[in-house]
């Protein structure tokens, strides 16, 4: 039998795409997140003084994908799943914090400096994957999917199997 819970994956599933269509017919717009990093990165650079103007990145859709594009509904659409993820988390009383999850420190130990790093190092990348990918999860999974690519299915395909065999690999084949 179905309950409230049972039933908030498609529910809310159900709004991703309400959300995503009224941000089509709004904006014009479709999700994702992956470009918000080079774009933040090319910021960075652009500020400390490192001129890239000359290459092609740069140049690219007329600069859109630099620094230059900031702010932009695209870095509010990231700092609002980071906002809405926590907001969501207080309200359902889920929040926990914690430094390392149990599964990390069984593995690989207590130290909070080796998750950094690993961390950084897996986050550079998967986005650097993303970017090849022509998109992240998101942008592959709820726009792309939407729309039927046939990039999209193979992208999030692949996106799941190199998680899975990434995970097992890294955690001994134990139950992620």
């Amino acid at each position: 039998m179905l309950n409230a819970k049972s039933l908030r994956p498609y529910l809310f599933g159900a709004a991703a795409g309400l959300l995503l269509t009224a941000s089509v017919a709004v904006e014009g717009q479709f999700f994702g997140t992956s470009t918000t990093f080079p774009r933040f990165m090319t910021l960075i650079l652009d500020t400390v003084g490192i001129d890239l103007s000359a290459t092609e990145f740069y140049q690219t859709r007329g600069g859109s994908l630099t620094g230059a594009a900031f702010p932009n509904w695209q870095l509010l659409f990231v700092i609002g799943i980071g906002v809405g993820a926590f907001v969501s988390s207080k309200l359902s009383g889920t929040y926990k914090r914690e430094e390392l999850p149990q599964m990390w420190v069984e593995r690989f130990g207590g130290s909070v400096r080796t998750r950094i790093w690993w961390s950084l190092l897996g986050g550079t990348l998967a986005i650097v994957g993303a970017r090849m990918a022509g998109g992240c999860p998101s942008g592959h999974g709820i726009s792309g999917l939407s729309q039927l690519g046939v990039s999209s299915f193979l992208a999030l395909t692949m996106f799941f199997v190199g998680g899975i065999v990434t995970s097992r690999i890294l955690y001994k084949g134990g139950n992620v």
